[in-house]
């Protein structure tokens, strides 16, 4: 009888936990979307002055690329003051771009590498939102030009990892540095990488005292020379002072979620959609679009589980945390179709 209770206890207990993570993550809303008929893909996003900011991405204004359309960077800086206000225009990117790292941090919005039409980038910036203007300030610059890579902020520290050197680069990077930003005379730092394989498009989080980068994708060289993406499930965890842990692998590939990734108490953080390689085969016209599950790493358990889905998956999409809230912030529905759409999680 004292063992069926306990295993009583410990089923309803199992069960109350699961629940409670399921309501956290399955509240989802609408905020206005961008004044943009496509939308982007992989804007630079985050919160300075109390609002939020969306800055650059690419999309296809045109033609979709499998009918011969060109891809096209922007540099355009919109700004929503409050949740329910409109968007306007806050001012210009220094260039077009698109494909790199932003996070917010003292209420700045940090903003790594990526790319334009010309290629990959190395110079980096932050934006800020005051007394309704828009400030740019460079920051210091990558060792060397990435894109398409991932990255979070723990403490006063940004760390990113991965990314590409080209646009037609068929290897993935195995790269992972650091910018102290409470350093006098803060530069780059380059530590040792996590054990697992080189990747692009992964997902990073901070969370409880760590950096994490999970899936992505690897790159190699097809038959005909061009990169060939090899879907990843492994991750990682990396404490400063401590080094590298290969944590549980996740239950699918989640190439290029919403990152950083959206955290949830002090003990978990999502992995929102993604691209799994569920689709490979098919024709970009009849993509279904990417999968709606949501997958929840819970630190202490070393344990991934699938909790309530998402009514907008999107790749290649920013992550921003806003008055309490997380936002994927605009972001690809399908390959080559954007979305101006802005969807709230409140936990």
């Amino acid at each position: 009888m004292v063992n069926r209770l306990q295993l009583l206890s410990l089923m309803t207990a199992a069960t109350a936990a699961s629940s409670a993570l399921a309501a956290d993550s399955s509240d989802w809303t609408k905020l206005p979307s961008l004044p943009d008929k496509e939308g982007f893909a992989s804007m630079f996003a985050g919160v300075s002055g109390g609002a939020l900011l969306a800055a650059g991405g690419a999309n296809f204004p045109d033609k979709k690329p499998w009918e011969g359309g060109k891809k096209v960077w922007y540099d355009t800086v919109f700004v929503l003051e409050k949740p329910d206000g409109a968007w306007k225009v806050a001012g210009t990117l220094p260039r077009p771009l698109a494909y790199g790292v932003s996070v917010t941090h003292v209420g700045r919005v940090l903003c790594v590498g990526g790319s334009d039409e010309s290629g990959h980038r190395a110079e980096c910036f932050r934006m800020a939102w005051g007394d309704g203007k828009l400030t740019i300030a460079s920051i210091p610059a990558l060792p060397q030009p990435i894109a398409n890579l991932s990255g979070a902020v723990l403490g006063d520290t940004l760390y990113v990892a991965g990314g590409t050197e080209k646009p037609d680069s068929t290897s993935a990077l195995k790269t992972f540095y650091a910018l102290d930003f409470a350093a006098k005379n803060a530069t780059w730092r380059e530590l040792e990488p996590w054990p697992g394989p080189a990747r692009m498009l992964a997902v990073a989080a901070a969370q409880d005292g760590s950096f994490f980068l999970a899936s992505g994708a690897d790159l190699k060289p097809g038959p005909d020379g061009k990169p060939v993406r090899t879907y990843l499930n492994d991750a990682y965890r990396y404490t400063p002072g401590k080094g590298w842990q290969r944590i549980a692998d996740l239950p699918r590939a989640a190439v290029a979620a919403p990152s950083p990734a959206p955290t949830v108490r002090q003990n978990r953080f999502l992995v929102v959609s993604g691209d799994d390689a569920a689709q490979l085969t098919v024709a970009p016209p009849d993509h279904k679009g990417f999968p709606k599950s949501v997958l929840a790493y819970d630190i202490r358990a070393d344990r991934w589980t699938e909790t309530a889905p998402t009514p907008a998956p999107r790749v290649t999409v920013p992550a921003v945390q806003w008055n309490g809230a997380w936002l994927v912030v605009s972001g690809e529905q399908k390959p080559g179709i954007r979305s101006p759409e802005i969807w709230r999680l409140q936990p």
